[in-house]
């Protein structure tokens, strides 16, 4: 008897030595497994903003440009990177600084964008442009523009100053213009360069993509001419825009994609800004940049996984050209599916980067 009562006693104290080592573990697991879980889940730190700009993608290859060329697009491209990062550094409205930004594009006679418009198959430039708020999804959008010196800034006024999204032709550049556009005489768009493009494209009657492939042994470089520019501001607050002369030798009032919104540009907080470029019809029938937005808020893809996921619906239409986007957390793609794109980054982490070529 004695010898059982000892045993029942040492067997409570080993189970309840048990007890507690088994306890110290669990606490223990838990311990590391908590701590393991703040790590993993810390916040990377911060972007405060993103500018991302393009001016167009094609068939823009080492050895196609002079050295002196390269340094125009480049300085350019730096020049309107560096305006945007200033106005960014002030707290600027992303909506102002796509503006302000695509105005300095629109400016150089390097782009098929104001200044340097492509001519219609009538002789004349025919401009469109779009712009979109991504905090409130208000939107504007011109196009058959043929006098503002910078069709973004019609854009902009028809989404603040119009109940409309989408004005056409006169009557909406005579509405630009009364409410503070500034008018440019056709002679501003003139140059010799795009001048000399539309008589080859009249001799040949065909239409000519600015920057794409080099075609009759001439040294010059044909793209898919569009300016665009997307903005995550200080706020919080995404904007895009996107700015064309289109085609040259272009017939019967045709529109591409800039300025129709979800297919050039697009802009949502919830997800991401978009501007793209390339041959217009492809953009339009596959809904090109709302598609992205639409692959990161319903299925909750990455900026990245969205952009991969548009290029490759791009390739299974045949469809040419590129886009550029950053998404709520600064996060950027600049993507394209041609031998290159111009194109540039920028952003509050102290990033700067001015690219071309397919590198």
């Amino acid at each position: 008897m004695e010898y059982y009562k000892q045993y029942k006693s040492n067997h409570y104290k080993i189970r309840a030595r048990m007890k507690y080592i088994i306890s110290t573990i669990i606490l223990l697991l838990f311990f590391i497994f908590t701590a393991m879980s703040k790590i993993s889940e810390r916040p990377q730190k911060k972007i405060k903003y993103s500018i991302v700009i393009h001016g167009g993608a094609g068939g823009i290859r080492k050895g196609r440009l002079t050295e002196q060329q390269e340094k125009d697009y480049k300085n350019t491209l730096t020049l309107a990177l560096k305006t945007g990062e200033e106005f960014l550094k002030q707290d600027s409205s992303a909506v102002f600084v796509v503006q302000e930004v695509i105005k300095i594009l629109e400016d150089s006679p390097l782009f098929n964008a104001g200044k340097g418009a492509v001519f219609n198959n009538l002789g004349f430039n025919e401009m469109d442009a779009s712009i979109m708020n991504g905090s409130n999804l208000n939107c504007g959008a011109l196009a058959g523009i043929t006098n503002l010196k910078n069709p973004i800034e019609g854009a902009k006024i028809v989404m603040e100053k119009s109940k409309h999204v989408f004005l056409y032709g006169d009557r909406g550049q005579e509405f630009c213009i009364k409410n503070g556009a500034t008018y440019a005489d056709s002679s501003y768009f003139f140059t010799e360069k795009r001048h000399k493009q539309y008589l080859r494209a009249i001799k040949r009657d065909k239409v000519e993509l600015d920057h794409g492939e080099i075609e009759d042994g001439s040294n010059e470089i044909k793209k898919f001419g569009t300016v665009g520019c997307v903005v995550l501001d200080s706020k919080g607050n995404l904007a895009a825009g996107t700015s064309t002369g289109g085609l040259t030798n272009k017939k019967f009032g045709r529109i591409g994609d800039s300025p129709i919104i979800g297919a050039g540009t697009y802009a949502d907080n919830k997800t991401c800004a978009v501007s793209c470029t390339g041959r217009g019809e492809y953009f339009i029938r596959g809904t090109i940049a709302r598609d992205i937005s639409a692959l990161m808020e319903y299925k909750n893809y990455s900026l990245k996984k969205a952009g991969i996921k548009t290029i490759e619906k791009l390739n299974s239409i045949d469809g040419r050209g590129g886009f550029i986007a950053v998404d709520k957390k600064g996060n950027y793609i600049m993507l394209f599916n041609t031998k290159g794109m111009y194109r540039g980054i920028s952003n509050s982490e102290g990033f700067f980067c001015v690219e071309m070529y397919g590198e």
